[in-house]
């Protein structure tokens, strides 16, 4: 009889369930060794010897149907075992979603849990022995705690260009408001977070999670501090005034900068420019090149 086991002849607690891990069956053992029992041996099987081979190693089963640690509703056995053992690590809790929407399929419930997939999903196909893939799986999981604990509020500029576009709308950033009150700390993150992710669909309810504020209030309070306009207009006017550095750029085409400024195509761009600024983006373009 084969299976696959870490340190079997250690006397430490044993856990057992299906071979070929992808979400929870890797994201568990993390969890555990982590914050439960560093020293628990894992162990992979096929579907049908989980139970028999459980008893006879005295392992206890966990991610399949009819035994405790399993899914419970829309939880996944991560969710379980969180709850089982009362962790409370604020970064756990951060990761649960992501793990609970990658393991369901339901990637709506965190902004990371498409991406998680994606990359265990791969793991799993360039691995093929499942104690590999946990060795791998671990890394990715401490990985994915760092960014929970540490880095959420860390911003990626993914392009070099766009460092010079944050100094050229530095007064969008930074400052009061147009009241002369000192604008609040939310309204100053959320002046940031639009600006670095402007190029995406941002809506008011994303940026709501992200701040930690009641949408509702954010959506009430917006234009207060937003040069009196709504979400819409004002995301609208800041994708103008960064095509508008763009055009400064010669190697950006206008469908480049279409592009670039999270427009859905040239035409909704060239209609939303003429708007904010009565000229089509090729005149304004052709001006900016003589002046």
């Amino acid at each position: 009889m084969v299976f696959l086991s870490l340190r079997l002849n250690r006397l430490f607690m044993k856990w057992i369930t299906r071979e070929r891990p992808k979400i929870d069956r890797i994201a568990c053992p993390w969890l555990i060794k982590r914050f439960i029992d560093q020293e628990a041996e894992f162990i992979y099987v096929p579907y049908e010897q989980v139970i028999s081979l459980a008893q006879e190693l005295g392992a206890t089963p966990f991610d399949i149907p009819g035994v405790e640690f399993t899914h419970y509703g829309d939880l996944c056995t991560f969710d379980y075992f969180i709850k089982k053992y009362n962790v409370k690590d604020e970064a756990v809790l951060t990761m649960a979603p992501i793990v609970r929407g990658a393991d369901t399929d339901h990637h709506e419930l965190a902004v990371q849990a498409a991406g998680l997939w994606a990359l265990s999903a791969g793991l799993a196909y360039n691995l093929k022995d499942d104690l590999a893939l946990l060795e791998q799986g671990m890394v990715l999981y401490d990985a994915l705690y760092s960014w929970a604990k540490f880095l959420q509020k860390e911003k990626h500029t993914q392009q070099p260009f766009e460092n010079l576009l944050l100094d050229v709308l530095h007064k969008f950033l930074h400052g009061k408001s147009k009241s002369g009150k000192k604008m609040p700390a939310w309204a100053q993150e959320l002046k940031e977070l639009i600006q670095d992710h402007i190029d995406t669909n941002l809506t008011l309810k994303e940026l709501s999670k992200d701040l930690a504020i009641n949408p509702s209030y954010l959506s009430r309070e917006f234009s207060k501090h937003f040069d009196n306009l709504s979400f819409g207009e004002y995301i609208r006017k800041q994708r103008i005034e960064k095509a508008i550095a763009l055009m400064a750029m010669p190697a950006h085409s206008l469908t480049d900068i279409a592009y670039l400024t999270g427009f859905s195509d040239q035409s909704h761009f060239t209609r939303i420019f003429k708007k904010h600024t009565g000229q089509n983006p090729s005149d304004y373009r052709k001006k900016l090149k003589d002046i």
